[in-house]
């Protein structure tokens, strides 16, 4: 990934948060606002008393990024939801933050202790039991795709599908559907064109003219088979 300069505005605890620069800038523009006024606000209203304008200008230019806690008081300030001022979610601090909740809150309803719930958060590697990952996925109204990436199951997804594809899908359909929790029959279309795919670059593979570019893109396609299996059920 490009690395960013975090100027010493910004040193979060937690991985950088998805931040969209420029939704930030524009939303202080419509509002008739100078970074200035932006800062005293989340000063005055969120305690956030080390925030200056030149913290504001640095996170709007991409030159800093904000934390957590201070993408929560930005929005505040600028009168939006944090996640009209965030990319797409990807991790579970992200989801929390996009949702507006608290990670009280969300350890509460989720049946975990704060201090576990904050360990999950920082690691990005989710641990808890079936009926947690069951009230985190209802909770935070996590899509399937989100879910299965959040509670790191696209490792199990991936052997899944790649059983399917190289196999007989018809197999594994059941499986799949329980994992990513969708219908069954809705998976039929979707597997059956993946394994038609598939199968077609390995039997280029198998003749006469086949070469070393064919083989490989076999490989890829199945080093990227959870992409294109979500790529063909878009509205999850």
């Amino acid at each position: 990934m490009e690395s960013r300069c975090v100027t010493p505005y910004s040193l979060p605890v937690h991985p950088p948060i998805s931040f969209n620069a420029r939704a930030a800038r524009t939303m202080r523009e419509r509002l008739g606002m100078a970074p200035g006024h932006v800062a005293y606000g989340m000063r005055a209203s969120y305690g956030m008393s080390h925030v200056s304008p030149d913290h504001v200008t640095a996170w709007e230019r991409g030159d800093a990024l904000p934390t957590a806690n201070e993408v929560t008081a930005l929005a505040g300030a600028l009168w939006c939801h944090p996640g009209e001022l965030m990319g797409r979610p990807r991790t579970l601090l992200e989801h929390r933050l996009a949702r507006g909740m608290s990670a009280e809150d969300v350890a509460r309803l989720i049946g975990l202790d704060l201090d576990t719930y904050r360990r999950m958060e920082e690691t990005g590697r989710w641990t808890g039991d079936k009926r947690q990952t069951a009230n985190l996925g209802s909770v935070l109204k996590l899509p399937p795709r989100d879910f299965i990436a959040v509670t790191g199951h696209e490792e199990e997804l991936a052997r899944l599908l790649t059983e399917a594809v190289s196999t007989r899908w018809q197999a594994h359909v059941r499986a799949i559907a329980k994992l990513v929790a969708i219908d069954r029959r809705e998976l039929q279309g979707p597997l059956r064109d993946m394994q038609q795919e598939y199968q077609a670059l390995m039997a280029a593979t198998l003749g006469w003219a086949s070469t070393n570019a064919t083989g490989e893109e076999g490989r890829r396609y199945l080093e990227h088979i959870v992409e294109h299996f979500w790529e063909r059920l878009p509205e999850y």
